[in-house]
């Protein structure tokens, strides 16, 4: 019998996501391995024993046992996608956009990712660090417990260093573990309105040689946690060929990369990213189905944000229900943002999808988990729970893992599990 360090038993529905093949597809997409009475045994913050509670407690013994009956224990939520680091607020373009105004329109007048900039650009990274802080509580206590935070409200090389600075103490500081992003490609600054390329020679030449040496000498690098580059393609914003060059700049100094594509208007950024080797696409509401079909016969995952449908209140939203029908890896993400996504809540992410985007409760479920963990190249550390992978888990106030979907506004996470250590 081995001893363990802690022993989660008797739950009425232990959810694994478990997929050790890779990001789950079309009809594994509703699996979730539900292992009824089920039981896990953690040793050294990683899961050594998943099972039955009979199987487990013939295997294991332990002083620190936690009854989960009549409880769903699932793994901690992995958002793939946010923006949690910035100054300021945009409560004013709320209103704008209940009175009829776009995201392009506010940002083409100065509002939107340039507000933020402004703001961003005069904070310490003192203060910078206590303004994110809250906002991980809220994830954390939502159940995220791995997320990816980007960079993008500096778009200068002081700013964006100075916001990689703010994403490591971050890390070092709360409980989620953190995936840096480089975006410093988030959209053109304003000294550089009338000469995009300019910008763009600035990234490539100045920003992304520091932004990786910085992260060579930091301690995400120590733990084997990628650091990705991130591009915004879309009108008035950065073209096919500049997101192309700006990727493969990238690629060339071992960044991972994603992009934001098809949010708006499709320019083919889509087909552009999974030739390039993209770890992730990121919205995909203008999504062509020949790129659906490419999609699915790529290693790319596609991820989708009803978060930010929803936000703007549209009636429109990436066609997820197609993509999975047809064999495409999605994961799911709050888009955590101060403009057109301020939703720390991955169990909101969810319910929206399963009643706009059509995906059934396991569907959103894995999106949420394993397939969001592979979307950051971490699918054989995190979101779910399998023997070997890090001990982070969820035990819900419910005996229907269902719940997370059906109730929406609410939380239904009791007790938040990280690394093996209760929260």
């Amino acid at each position: 019998m081995v001893d363990a360090d802690l022993l989660i038993t008797k739950a009425a529905q232990l959810v694994t996501c478990a997929s050790p093949d890779g990001p789950k597809r079309r009809e594994s997409m509703a699996d979730i391995g539900i292992i009824p009475d089920g039981a896990v045994a953690i040793v050294d913050g990683k899961f050594a024993g998943v099972g039955s509670t009979k199987d487990i407690r013939r295997d294991f013994a332990s002083e620190n046992v936690i009854d989960a009956e009549k409880q769903v224990v699932c793994p901690g939520f992995v958002d793939p996608h946010t923006h949690i680091v910035y100054a300021g607020d945009r409560l004013n373009e709320f209103e704008l956009k209940i009175k009829g105004a776009d995201y392009l329109e506010i940002l083409a007048a100065g509002g939107g990712i340039i507000s933020t900039v402004t703001n961003t650009r005069q904070a310490t990274v003192d203060d910078l660090v206590a303004r994110a802080s809250p906002r991980l509580d809220k994830m954390l206590a939502c159940g995220t417990t791995t997320c990816e935070v980007k960079t993008g409200y500096g778009l200068d090389t002081e700013t964006e260093m100075k916001m990689l600075a703010v994403i490591e103490e971050l890390d070092r500081r709360h409980a989620i573990t953190i995936v840096p992003t480089f975006l410093a490609a988030h959209t053109i600054p304003t000294e550089f309105k009338e000469n995009a390329n300019v910008y763009v020679d600035l990234i490539c030449e100045e920003m992304l040689p520091l932004a990786w040496k910085w992260y060579e000498q930091s301690h995400f690098a120590a733990k084997k946690i990628p650091f990705f580059c991130d591009v915004f393609t879309e009108k008035n914003v950065f073209d096919l060929e500049q997101s192309r060059r700006l990727l493969r700049e990238a690629k060339s100094m071992g960044f991972k990369i994603k992009a934001h594509v098809d949010q708006f208007t499709n320019l083919g950024g889509t087909r552009t990213s999974i030739h390039m080797g993209a770890v992730s696409v990121d919205h995909l509401d203008a999504i062509s189905d020949d790129e659906i079909a490419l999609l699915a016969e790529s290693e790319t995952v596609g991820i989708v944000i009803p978060t930010e449908n929803f936000s703007a209140g549209k009636t429109t939203f990436a066609p997820a229900r197609k993509m999975i029908d047809v064999g495409c890896a999605i994961a799911l993400s709050t888009d955590y943002n101060p403009g057109s996504a301020p939703c720390p809540s991955m169990q909101m992410a969810m319910a929206i999808a399963c009643r706009y985007q059509k995906l059934l409760p396991a569907e959103a479920l894995n999106a949420a988990t394993i397939n969001a963990a592979h979307a950051l190249g971490l699918g054989d550390r995190f979101g779910s729970i399998e023997v070997g992978k890090n001990a982070d888990l969820l035990i819900l106030d419910t005996a229907d893992y269902r719940q997370l979907m059906y109730e929406f506004g609410g939380n239904s996470v009791r007790s938040i599990i990280k690394s093996g250590t209760l929260i």
